[in-house]
């Protein structure tokens, strides 16, 4: 759920809540609509029984003013043209996970790259946000299954006066049409690319490594450092060739892979000696959510 700029913890939905959330709607048309609509089913069905928001742009609320504007005239800004950060709920499990597995970590510099369909990566110190990749929608930052990830502005313009298409159009063209899909011409599923001989597939998840990895160097510079760098979500998960070979071009950062570690799918994929620690964990959402849910209605 998109919180804009006022939702910044989860909340009990009430009419005044629930009116609020559609005002959002404007930032998020992809996806507030199709969630205030599953809430607004629930609370017809099951008349009474509480129901509650957590907001994926919450955990991002920490950052500071500098890294959460845009170059644009304040008004915009204050307006609510700014960057939010999504992927926020499963940043929140990854945090809450790795204080448990390496609490000496756990509070220093950390990057975590949530890798699937949508993809995004955040910089966290003392278990914060500082920065992330996606930011006024989810559609900017790393290349994802079908969406385009970070585009110069002006492509949008050139799209629309020298191809005459319509925002509608193009806003098709860059979260459905783009990304994975759009480069290879064969598929947005990661493990349909890895599996196929065509070469534009081959050239697609270069890109997707390409983009990983400059990242990468992007929030370690918001950092001013790092110590340990922390993989999850569906490819992020699983796909443990393409996290050897991210590993591998991070090597510079003083990340050094243990290879049978990360192909057996263990916790932490980096030798003892290397001076940045990567890991790989599962997130889980769902776990995030219910237990907000249950704070929020036991506190009522």
């Amino acid at each position: 759920m998109h919180g804009g700029v006022n939702f910044v913890t989860p909340v009990r939905i009430d009419d005044a809540v629930l009116a609020e959330l559609a005002a959002l709607e404007p930032l998020a048309p992809l996806h507030q609509p199709h969630n205030l609509a599953g809430v607004r089913a629930a609370m017809k069905a099951f008349d009474g029984v509480p129901q509650v928001a957590c907001f994926d742009t919450a955990f991002h609320s920490t950052q500071t003013e500098v890294n959460r504007r845009f170059a644009l005239p304040r008004a915009l800004h204050d307006a609510g043209v700014r960057r939010y950060g999504f992927h926020g709920l499963s940043y929140e499990s990854i945090v809450a996970q790795f204080t448990r597995l390496a609490p000496e970590l756990a509070d220093k510099r950390v990057i975590v790259a949530h890798l699937g369909n949508g993809a995004s990566m955040c910089a966290m110190a003392q278990g914060r946000s500082v920065a992330t990749t996606m930011s006024f929608s989810p559609l900017d930052g790393l290349t994802m299954g079908t969406r385009c990830g970070h585009l110069d502005a002006a492509v949008v313009l050139y799209l629309m006066r020298s191809h005459g298409m319509s925002a509608e159009q193009v806003e098709t063209l860059l979260f459905r049409e783009s990304g994975l899909l759009g480069l290879s011409g064969v598929s947005s599923d990661m493990r349909e690319l890895e599996a196929s001989t065509a070469p534009e597939a081959a050239e697609a998840i270069a890109h997707f490594i390409e983009q990983v990895v400059q990242h990468m160097g992007s929030l370690a510079a918001a950092l001013r450092g790092v110590d340990a760098v922390i993989f999850t979500g569906g490819i992020g998960e699983n796909a443990s060739a393409l996290r050897e070979r991210i590993l591998e071009e991070c090597d510079w950062l003083g990340v050094h892979v243990d290879a049978a570690a990360n192909g057996a799918g263990h916790a932490r994929l980096t030798t003892p000696e290397s001076p940045v620690s990567a890991w790989m964990l599962r997130t889980d959402e769902e776990a995030v959510i219910a237990r907000h849910t249950a704070q929020v209605v036991d506190a009522a």
